[in-house]
């Protein structure tokens, strides 16, 4: 993967660009904020060996369209991300899922109607009193945050990104995370997305995590600045059946601080359902 999804899906919110290797049965990979299909660099090229794997940036980020007006709400990602499905004939893949793609993912199965043969959900946004810290505080003051000079935008966005990895980022890396939120124009689209992250769309979905009934695995890096692992537990709690692992010395970032581990786990058998 070089960073740029060499495909184009049009949406009514924006181009949404993707990507698609390997042959077999289908996997989806789902990033999250303030990432982009970058972070699965590493994943899918190994998957792909296996698989037919497809990633994208989700509407706001990364190379996809970044616009004023977009409508970036989970709920909204959720209708594009189940269009893509539909758009790549996929009636039941895997799929893998982090941060808020956890949420997009789990609303698009439990409220629009997508199908999966099943679900791995790594340090995601899905329950519980998520919408604090950074995100409440730039919901709330989203004026002043898109008046910020850019220096100081572009620092506090690597300080953000610095926090989600506990072992760091190589400079090539973090670069090109930082890249799509640099600038002008990135500034604009760093805030916008972060503004409309509501806990609201995920309450709408929490009482019905009990009802998730494809096998559901749950991956959380034991060192995870962003959502610690009591979200992890309570997760686990609320999807019946769902098996936990833990991933020590990962962070936010499982991608970047154990990918090798992540892959271990992602190759290994659903256990069984009671």
């Amino acid at each position: 993967m070089n960073g740029i999804p060499a495909r184009t899906y049009q949406t009514r919110g924006g181009a949404v660009r993707w990507d698609v290797q390997g042959e077999g049965s289908p996997v989806v990979l789902l990033h999250g904020t303030p990432f982009s299909s970058f972070i699965w660099r590493e994943i899918a090229p190994a998957l792909a060996l296996d698989h037919r794997v497809f990633t994208f940036d989700l509407l706001g980020y990364g190379h996809s369209e970044r616009r004023p007006g977009q409508d970036l709400r989970l709920a909204a990602q959720a209708r594009v991300f189940t269009d893509l499905l539909d758009h790549w004939g996929l009636e039941g893949p895997r799929v893998i899922a982090h941060d808020i793609g956890g949420a997009v993912a789990l609303r698009a199965l439990l409220l629009e109607g997508a199908r999966f043969a099943d679900l791995t959900l790594v340090d995601a946004v899905a329950c519980g009193d998520w919408g604090t810290g950074l995100f409440r505080l730039v919901r709330e003051n989203a004026h002043v945050f898109e008046r910020l000079p850019l220096y100081a935008h572009e620092a506090l966005t690597e300080s953000h990104l610095r926090l989600a990895s506990h072992r760091g980022y190589r400079p090539d890396v973090l670069a090109a995370h930082l890249d799509p939120w640099r600038g002008e124009v990135g500034r604009a689209a760093y805030y916008r997305q972060y503004g409309q992250l509501e806990q609201a769309d995920t309450d709408e979905f929490q009482h019905l995590l009990g009802s998730v009934a494809v096998p559901t695995r749950i991956v959380w890096g034991r060192e995870d600045g962003f959502l610690p692992p009591a979200f992890g537990e309570q997760l686990h709690a609320l999807i019946p059946h769902s098996e936990l692992h833990w991933v020590d010395g990962a962070g936010h970032a499982v991608q970047e601080d154990a990918p090798a581990r992540l892959l271990a786990l992602l190759g290994r058998e659903f256990e069984e359902r009671g």
